[in-house]
């Protein structure tokens, strides 16, 4: 699973930029194909962030990645309580 997930990262990455440049860079387009790229290039943003961050947590589950610094609720609640004691 987590190849395909990053054959779509790789894939979402490359419509980003693909599309991206031809709505930047598209002079003799008429504005809907102005529209369309630019939309496609948000799709690609859209999954090429998402399958990305499935990525990180995939690697962290296997073990791959160190996992990120999260706090549990009860550690979470005992920092806040003693925000105001300094």
């Amino acid at each position: 699973m987590a190849k395909l997930i990053a054959i779509l990262n790789v894939i979402a990455w490359s419509g980003f930029w693909a599309f991206g440049y031809l709505a930047l860079t598209g002079e003799g387009y008429t504005g809907g194909q102005v529209t369309v790229a630019t939309l496609l290039a948000a799709l690609g943003l859209f999954a090429g962030i998402f399958a990305y961050l499935k990525l990180v947590r995939i690697s962290e589950r296997k073990g791959y990645a160190k996992p990120s610094n999260r706090m549990t609720r009860t550690q979470r609640d005992d920092a806040q309580s003693k925000w105001g004691e300094v």
